[in-house]
């Protein structure tokens, strides 16, 4: 357990309510709102039941954890301690934005976890997340290497599909295309999960939107596309508006976590379905489509690792960061599944056949 130069305000204020009577019990902080690049309705559904705005927590609502934090600023974050402060600062903790400020509130977060502990309390969250161990200037070190491994895993399937795939495969752009909404995804998932700010969370839950509906479009270029064009360039507008109305809604009207679970949710399913019922309708045809039917089962199964909130291991590994390295293989039979059937639609519109 950490120790901090500051004083530790008594065990008894930090567990008593306002007017001076114990709590039964440390209610369950709400789930930490992740963004939704898994559209498991079950996951969701339940999700939204115990979460609704997560802009605290049980730890951050603790007066020991709030005046801890104001005798922090007061006393290190003003005058010569604040110039001592940003001197001694590592470079990598300045460039990716570190304050006085939010040092303090780091510090005083195991402060308040190791009273928590020693009265025999489960570990809060803070600020609707549990409390990270910070490494260098990366606030969940497991949760970003994931993204990152995802990241790097899409990557290298997306350099072998472009030197297996002829770029004239009917696919090949659209492909494409879905691999760099992708790799955007996970490099904001990567920030994201590096340092939490107003600007990054944003980016993090947008891109991840962006992977769903344009997995949308990819399945609809698929199976309508191909023989009716315009058919999937009025779905692309549509899903590009949607798109649009979504990332207003949340920027200009409310950023409403519940809101964006169940939008992710639903198009989540529709992107299910649609490929599920390709899938079947191509079993006897298609030897390579279990390989589909696999991946977006796998994708909404392992959504429900997130059910399984718990604090994080060695305060690095939490569900989140387990659901993210638990997707890093996916990538690789994903890939797999585009280059066969890309190769296919090849030879298949060189033999004049009928696309199915």
């Amino acid at each position: 357990m950490r120790t901090v130069g500051l004083v530790p305000l008594s065990f008894r204020r930090a567990f008593v309510s306002p007017d001076g009577q114990r709590a039964a019990a440390m209610a369950a902080a709400s789930p930490r709102c992740t963004s939704v690049r898994l559209p498991a309705l079950t996951a969701v559904l339940l999700l939204l039941m115990s979460a609704t705005t997560v802009q605290s927590s049980q730890g951050d609502k603790e007066p020991v954890y709030r005046d801890c934090v104001k005798q922090c600023v007061r006393t290190n974050c003003t005058g010569a301690r604040l110039r001592g402060f940003q001197s001694a600062q590592p470079q990598y903790m300045a460039l990716t934005g570190w304050t006085c400020r939010d040092d303090c509130r780091y510090q005083c977060m195991w402060t308040t976890v190791g009273l928590y502990q020693a009265e025999g309390y489960s570990v809060p969250q803070f600020h609707g997340k549990w409390p990270f161990a910070r490494f260098l200037c990366f606030e969940e070190p497991a949760s970003a290497l994931a993204s990152l491994l995802n990241g790097l895993a899409c990557l290298l399937m997306l350099l072998r599909y472009r030197s297996t795939v002829p770029r004239q495969s009917p696919m090949y752009h659209t492909i494409n295309a879905f691999s760099l909404v992708s790799l955007n995804a996970w490099l904001w998932s990567t920030v994201f999960h590096t340092r939490d700010t107003y600007l990054t969370e944003k980016m993090d839950y947008f891109c991840a939107t962006a992977v769903i509906l344009y997995s949308i479009y990819l399945c609809c270029v698929r199976t309508l596309g191909l023989r009716r064009p315009g058919v999937s360039s009025m779905v692309g507008v549509l899903l590009i508006l949607a798109f649009t109305s979504h990332v207003s809604y949340l920027t200009f009207v409310s950023f409403d976590y519940g809101y964006n679970m169940a939008a992710n949710a639903t198009i989540g399913m529709v992107n299910l379905l649609w490929w599920l019922c390709w899938c079947w309708q191509n079993r006897r045809t298609l030897p390579y489509w279990w390989k589909c039917g696999l991946v977006v089962l796998l994708l909404h199964g392992l959504a429900l690792l997130e059910l399984l909130d718990f604090p994080p291991l060695l305060w690095v590994l939490d569900a989140h960061a387990v659901w993210h390295l638990s997707t890093i293989p996916v990538h690789f039979l994903f890939y797999s599944f585009l280059i066969d059937d890309s190769l296919y639609l090849l030879n298949t519109e060189k033999m004049g056949v009928k696309v199915e």
